[in-house]
């Protein structure tokens, strides 16, 4: 049995669509929601949905424990409770295919691993979500290779928990949320610990699995970037020079080609390096988007995207480095090097 554990903290405009869909999987045996002191009307939708889904319980927190994320002590208040043999946790924000858990558990079965999480496909409706969050991704892809992810010999591990299935013996025997308790990226702080004590993860990006709509708007889409990105990224100023430095080259290498060219060659050369730079970055991100199964057509958003990207970097690595960031109305503190 599958018990599936839903973290949800005001989350009125989607908790019912997440609930609905794991509810249709035949594997799922139960599923829990921690209603973390939502003060929108989550908890009303929740109560009108436990009286249509036998499978539904609803957890309630009532304070939250100092040196705790609220999203780690939710979670772990559904493991405390749950009964399956696999804990799924999942975001109150997705919406999963049918057949979804199914594939998770062959897919634990095929690679012998304890852990099973997928990025899910992101549902993208405004300019800023088409423009920020595939270009993330594409950075992100870069920096997490699943290969090494999912390979035994290689130290990586990462997880994504907008679904983390992972065995319940294995969660508890390494401490589960409260081993991580004051992780802001408490997802790949849990698959790190599955690594470390050699057990086996199995990370992917698979179509029709799991969706989300992450942020529905510009505010949300900030705090919650801004909060984690530069922990995704590295945790440390050569991280964020990492990501700046192929930008620095092709300046400091487009800049004298331009100026030779313009004292020495004809009047159009400049502009036509410029042109021919800025189709070479284009290609690459087309590239990146068709490996990460984004449309196509978004390339137009690569120079909004790069923009925004840098300056939401910079930003969460101005929080992250001055001790705290703020989620959902929360501050909590940032472990930085």
């Amino acid at each position: 049995m599958v018990s599936v554990i839903i973290p949800a903290r005001n989350e009125e405009a989607s908790i019912a669509r997440t609930v609905e869909s794991v509810a249709a999987q035949p594997e799922v045996g139960e599923i829990i929601v921690v209603n973390d002191q939502s003060s929108d009307r989550t908890g009303e939708i929740l109560a009108e949905l436990a009286t249509r889904t036998a499978k539904l319980k609803v957890l309630g927190v009532t304070e939250l424990p100092a040196g705790w994320v609220g999203k780690n002590y939710a979670a772990s208040i559904g493991a405390a409770a749950a009964q399956g043999d696999w804990l799924l946790f999942t975001d109150a924000d997705t919406c999963h295919y049918p057949g979804s858990t199914r594939r998770a558990l062959v897919d634990a079965v095929e690679h012998d691993a304890v852990l099973v999480s997928y990025s899910p496909e992101q549902e993208l409706e405004s300019f800023w979500e088409r423009a920020l969050i595939p270009y993330i991704y594409e950075r992100l892809a870069a920096r997490y290779s699943y290969a090494r992810v999912n390979d035994p010999a290689e130290s990586e591990a990462a997880a994504n928990g907008q679904f983390l299935m992972i065995l319940r013996d294995v969660y508890q025997s390494l401490g589960g949320h409260a081993a991580v308790c004051g992780d802001v990226l408490e997802d790949v702080a849990l698959a790190r610990r599955v690594k470390a004590a050699r057990y086996r993860i199995h990370f992917a990006a698979p179509v029709g699995i799991v969706r989300t709509r992450m942020y529905r708007t510009f505010p949300a889409m900030w705090d919650g970037w801004t909060k984690n990105l530069y922990l995704l990224f590295g945790n440390s100023r050569w991280a964020i020079f990492r990501e700046f430095a192929p930008w620095f080259v092709a300046a400091l290498l487009l800049g004298p080609l331009v100026l030779i060219s313009t004292h020495h060659g004809p009047p159009w050369m400049p502009l036509a390096l410029f042109l021919g730079a800025l189709v070479g970055e284009h290609a690459k991100y087309a590239a990146g988007l068709y490996r990460n199964l984004y449309p196509i057509g978004y390339i137009k958003y690569f120079i909004p995207g790069a923009i925004l990207f840098s300056v939401v970097l910079i930003a969460s690595w101005w929080k992250c480095t001055r001790g705290s960031v703020v989620w959902k109305g929360r501050a909590y503190p940032v472990r930085t090097t």
